[in-house]
């Protein structure tokens, strides 16, 4: 007698490989019936933007591709996820329900209601780590409250040890019939007026793309990431942030690829830049953590007083910004890698956050909202991490003094201003030593370079020494004020 089929819900692990929700089913003997349902409403007011369900689309087309090279399929559906799984469970005889476990407010908050639910109509419900390294619920400090800094967080975790190794992909035992799905077309997940192309330039979504970036940064780039993370304008990084973000791969695979004597690095320096690194998958988990643990972090301050913050609302300031039009060279080439791209290296990231709430007195949650719906790995939790950091009123944070100089920050990681020369290219031909303040290169240098200030290239629109300065008397409003809940 056939046993009845085990529905395995993916979610935000779109892969076949170390899925553990996915190798349990397997491991049971039951037919797998893979499932995917298009719920956006569900994850309200933080639903995919349209950089994410532009990869979201390529991803679960991969899936499915992988999927098919097994005989197997992916079944997709839209709407609520109780009624979808509701029907499936009618339409197929399932009598159990798997998934991997997510840790957003709304979709744990969602989850839970779910399992819940389920079990009371008699269905076996498991759910299985898989997001992440550590369970947020376990990671305590000495008095039993979670990590609200970033060391003794590393240092804690680094004494568990190592993860365990990543899961083979399963074998797959099929149903007897397979139910109806959606068209994946059908979710509308990719533009009307097609603004994607550099996205398909930079980017290969999917397993398979995710694979390939590790063991290429493995192998090659993270010898030498210690000394180049910090450089824009070289392949320093991993650019791994989407493929994580999706899971198309797993912080278990990238800490088995890259650890110093389990993975490719080998020599004293490569081992530092490795642990220099996976300090960066640390912080990812750290930035889970925080969410979990604080789930009204996405719209509020951590640090309660920065509620009281005297943000300026300056609709055609924050427009500049978006589009790449301040005058400071390097926020500039950032924000335009960003739109063309649905990416931006980390330190140009710090920089133009810095350059929003610092320079322009713009509210953080405005930055994260334009991040949110341009980066495709538009991620909730280091999003909001990232920006509260540079806001000065999360976890860890930068203080809010520290005001990043524009032009000192290109000149010092953009030495040679290949970065600003690519993104900024109406000002490309200026010498180096006037690239990242042309308003300040004299008439001759501005005429040989075609470049006219206020014309083809804006003005700064604010004076960072003035903007540093109405920076600090802001602060100073709320300084002294309680800073945590």
């Amino acid at each position: 007698m056939t046993r009845p089929p085990t529905l395995v819900w993916f979610r935000r692990d779109l892969r076949l490989e170390d899925n553990a929700a996915l190798d349990a089913a397997s491991g049971g003997g039951s037919p797998i019936i893979p499932v995917y349902i298009h719920s956006p409403a569900e994850e309200k007011p933080w639903e995919p933007g349209a950089a994410s369900c532009w990869w979201l689309h390529h991803s679960l087309e991969r899936l499915d591709a992988s999927l098919r090279k097994r005989h197997s399929r992916l079944v997709i559906r839209k709407g609520g996820s109780l009624r979808e799984l509701t029907r499936l469970i009618e339409e197929t005889g399932a009598s159990a329900v798997y998934w991997n476990r997510l840790y957003e407010p709304a979709l744990a908050a969602r989850d839970k209601q779910l399992e819940e639910q389920l079990r009371r109509r008699g269905i076996e419900v498991r759910t299985f780590p898989g997001h992440l390294l550590w369970e947020p619920s376990l990671i305590l400090n000495k008095q039993e409250r979670p990590f609200q800094v970033f060391t003794p967080f590393w240092k804690h975790c680094s004494a568990i040890g190592d993860p365990p190794e990543p899961l083979p992909p399963p074998r797959l035992r099929l149903p007897e019939r397979w139910p109806d799905g959606e068209a994946l077309e059908s979710l509308g997940l990719l533009p009307r007026i097609d603004w994607a192309g550099g996205l398909r330039e930079a980017w290969t979504p999917g397993e398979d793309g995710g694979r390939e970036r590790l063991d290429a940064f493995a192998r090659e780039t993270v010898r030498d990431y210690g000394e180049t993370r910090n450089f824009p304008g070289t392949e320093g990084t991993s650019r791994l942030s989407p493929h994580l973000h999706f899971g198309e791969i797993t912080p278990r695979q990238v800490w088995h690829a890259v650890r110093p004597g389990g993975g490719k690095a080998s020599g004293r320096g490569e081992a530092a830049s490795a642990w220099s690194w996976l300090r960066q998958i640390a912080w990812r988990e750290f930035s889970h953590h925080l969410l979990h643990h604080f789930p009204h972090t996405p719209e509020e301050p951590l640090r309660e007083n920065f509620r009281d913050f005297p943000w300026r609302r300056n609709s055609s300031r924050l427009k500049a910004w978006q589009q790449g039009r301040t005058g400071y060279p390097v926020v500039d080439a950032g924000m335009r890698e960003l739109w063309a791209t649905g990416w931006m290296h980390n330190r140009v990231r710090m920089i133009v956050a810095s350059f929003l709430v610092k320079h322009l007195l713009i509210p953080w949650q405005d930055g994260a909202r334009w991040f949110w719906d341009t980066l495709v790995d538009a991620d909730l939790a280091n999003n909001t991490m990232g920006w509260q950091w540079t806001a000065g009123c999360g976890a860890d944070a930068a203080p809010f003094f520290r005001v990043f100089n524009p032009i000192t920050q290109g000149e010092k990681f953009d030495p040679d201003g290949d970065y600003v020369r690519r993104w900024v290219p109406e000002i490309r031909l200026l010498p180096t030593t006037h690239l990242f303040k042309p308003w300040e290169a004299p008439g001759h240098v501005l005429s040989e370079a075609d470049v006219h200030p206020g014309k083809n290239y804006p003005l700064p629109a604010v004076d960072h020494n003035e903007a540093r300065t109405a920076a600090l008397l802001a602060f100073e409003e709320i300084k002294g004020r309680p800073s945590s809940r």
